[in-house]
């Protein structure tokens, strides 16, 4: 734990450097009257973004059974917790999801069904991730754009393919068997209690996987959440005085997520969103002060939905402390 946070931290460092690095590179100045373009924008850039989280919790919300199925309003606010963790917090961009599943237990979701869940969530958006990022590279291809970028592009996706289906087989049988082995080798009690755990999470990520119903809405609710995501650009842009066609905005919103994935181990992607956000902006004329805008605008709405996540995740870690400090003091002494 102590070397992932000092990665993290690391990650966080370098990732402030590079922005700063950016921007000053950009024009100071230039970047600051871009963003004060925006103005109100900015607001609807805000609004733009609770949208897209709001669509990614009710495809995280209907994974579960009807009968196991926690209140929407609970994935509803645990997405804007596991949003502002991964956006905001040195965790690399997982920890939110891990909160996210503890979290869940505090409602009286069963700990293998939280995690399950979260796995398979996750799997989806990273499903989705990719079909939005190859919707992007054919829309970049059918607009003659240059192909270099193109060609890195889809290098970076030929990449993702084979960790994607990776992380499909360790769901299903190739996981459950490989922890069966491990824990083969080992005696006593702990390692009983252990295998215990891992045979109900792998009983609930199939039964998860097994439902095409659930797992064909989720996967259709995430692909509009990413496309939702497209009106940023879009709003930005036209209020920065650039406007940009549907066709641009998605191209850029959509190479920049895969350009914020392969960069998972830096918190928000620090730098690696303002760079790749300078190379796909410069490929339709846009200049660097415009995209470093954009960039800037984009971490105003992780802080305008990031934050109020991170203050539920207190308040929920508070009330959990003061119930069990409550049953601790209602126990008789001796």
């Amino acid at each position: 734990m102590r070397i992932v946070r000092t990665t993290g931290v690391l990650g966080l460092l370098i990732g402030i450097a590079v922005l700063i690095g950016l921007t000053v590179w950009s024009g100071t100045g230039l970047v600051r009257d871009a963003v004060a373009s925006i103005g109100v924008g900015i607001v609807l850039v805000v609004l733009v973004r609770a949208g897209t989280a709001s669509v990614a919790a009710v495809g995280w919300w209907v994974l579960f059974p009807p009968k196991e199925r926690p209140p929407l309003a609970t994935c509803l606010s645990l997405r804007f917790v596991r949003e502002g963790a991964n956006a905001l917090l040195p965790l690399g961009q997982v920890g939110g999801d891990l909160l996210g599943a503890r979290l869940l237990t505090f409602k009286g979701v069963p700990g293998a069904l939280a995690t399950a869940s979260v796995i398979v969530d996750v799997l989806a958006l990273a499903v989705t991730q990719a079909l939005f990022a190859l919707t992007g590279l054919a829309v970049l291809i059918w607009l003659g754009a240059d192909s270099s970028v193109a060609w890195i592009a889809a290098g970076g996706l030929a990449l993702a393919v084979p960790a994607l289906v990776g992380f499909w087989i360790a769901q299903r049988r190739g996981g459950h068997k490989a922890f069966g082995w491990v824990l083969a080798r080992f005696r006593g009690d702990w390692a009983r209690v252990v295998g215990e755990k891992v045979d109900r999470l792998f009983r609930d990520l199939s039964a998860l996987h097994a439902s095409r119903t659930r797992m064909g809405a989720s996967l259709l609710l995430h692909y509009l959440d990413w496309m939702t995501g497209v009106g940023e650009v879009l709003v930005a842009f036209w209020f920065m005085g650039h406007p940009v066609s549907l066709a641009e905005a998605l191209v850029i919103e959509s190479l920049m997520h895969a350009i914020r994935g392969a960069a998972f181990a830096i918190p928000g992607a620090l730098g690696a969103q303002e760079g790749g956000l300078i190379v796909l902006c410069a490929v339709f004329g846009i200049p660097p002060d415009q995209a470093m805008a954009l960039s800037l605008v984009k971490r105003v709405a992780d802080l305008a939905t990031g934050l109020p996540g991170l203050v539920v995740w207190q308040w929920m870690e508070g009330r959990r402390w003061r119930e069990r400090r409550d049953v601790s003091a209602s126990r008789p002494a001796g």
